[in-house]
């Protein structure tokens, strides 16, 4: 009988019939170590090394089959609806996508597909009362759905929609996004997910040129929030140096998108010196340099297309040294699989 081994920090090389069949680096497992599997490094890495691990690729929200997809309701439809009937739908709808949650759970784990970005839609209206107290129903089940994702070493994350902006000039707005993003940490507490930027949420910095504003704002949010929170660099509002100095000022971790460097910086290459050396300093937020996530898409109709294409065909060579990587192509799971056949077995 095989020994479990501890091998949390071991990046894990699994094969099937001689083909690679899965990367891995496992962070927080106590296990049996798979069968046809060998390690490929065994050491822990520290802050100060360079992350040298496989990365590992994830998938955001659904499926480009009908494996993955969650059911949504409109305002106006539930409120042309009386109170208890309100309840009853949403009860339905929650208990319904939760469903789907677990299956998207078992697709990745099916898939060997480490980390999966939970769509913001997932309980639709549970920052109202009505919803708050739908949602309080499924306690013991989101702890359950929680666990298994943990057991099976998949790492949740979000991307709050475009509604949270914390940067506003109207204080209604930012009181709306914290209200918001106090749902999703909600959410996150119910599953079991940790209070760090193992399990971020992650935003854009919303208004431009209102820096001081966000710094302000995001020190002074809920714990249940700052402490996942992470910000992404965009294509217009605030560039990658820009979002740097903010999660430098906050103390919260940055989410490099070399997409959208490359729109907001007019480069023509994912190789140009600047990716690397944001992707580097953006790795010096993150309290473990092993948990930083960074996210990856190609231009649609061009290079500095800003709208996704169906597959990634380049890859910034410097994302060898990103440990976690959100793939954002429309035709998710095949562009993940693509990336692997192509990019991966390079490694």
């Amino acid at each position: 009988m095989r020994e479990p081994i501890d091998y949390r920090g071991v990046t894990v090389i699994e094969t099937d019939n001689g083909q690679v069949r899965r990367f891995r680096t496992y962070y927080h497992s106590v296990a049996f170590l798979p069968e046809g599997a060998k390690i490929m490094n065994s050491t822990t890495i520290s802050k100060q090394s360079p992350v040298s691990t496989v990365p590992q690729l994830g998938l955001v929200c659904i499926t480009t089959s009908d494996k993955v997809r969650y059911r949504a309701l409109t305002r106006k439809r539930l409120l042309q609806l009386a109170p208890g009937e309100q309840v009853r739908v949403l009860r339905e709808l929650y208990a319904d996508n939760l469903i789907r949650l677990n299956a998207a759970i078992a697709f990745c784990n099916f898939h060997n597909i480490s980390l999966y970005r939970v769509t913001s839609a997932l309980f639709p209206f549970a920052d109202e009362p009505v919803g708050e107290g739908v949602l309080s129903e499924f306690t013991e089940k989101l702890q359950h759905t929680g666990s298994s994702a943990k057991e099976l070493d998949i790492r949740i994350v979000i991307h709050p929609d475009q509604f949270v902006v914390l940067s506003s000039d109207k204080p209604e707005v930012i009181e709306n996004s914290i209200k918001i993003l106090s749902t999703h940490a909600r959410i996150f507490d119910l599953l079991g997910l940790a209070r760090s930027p193992w399990a971020i949420m992650e935003i854009h910095g919303g208004k431009s040129d209102r820096a001081e504003r966000l710094i302000n704002v995001i020190r002074n949010l809920p714990e249940a929030i700052r402490s996942r929170l992470a910000l992404e660099n965009d294509e217009y509002a605030y560039s990658a140096s820009e979002i740097l100095e903010i999660c430098r000022a906050t103390g919260v971790p940055m989410v490099f998108d070399a997409h959208h460097h490359i729109i907001q910086e007019k480069l023509d290459s994912y190789d140009h010196p600047s990716v690397a050396e944001m992707l580097a300093e953006a790795r010096t937020t993150w309290p473990h340099p092993e948990w930083q996530l960074v996210h990856i898409s190609n231009g649609c109709e061009s290079f500095n297309d800003p709208h996704h294409s169906d597959l990634i065909a380049v890859m910034p060579s410097a994302y060898r040294n990103a440990p976690w990587i959100e793939v954002e192509a429309k035709l998710k799971e095949q562009a993940i699989e693509k990336l692997r056949l192509e990019w991966l077995a390079q490694f």
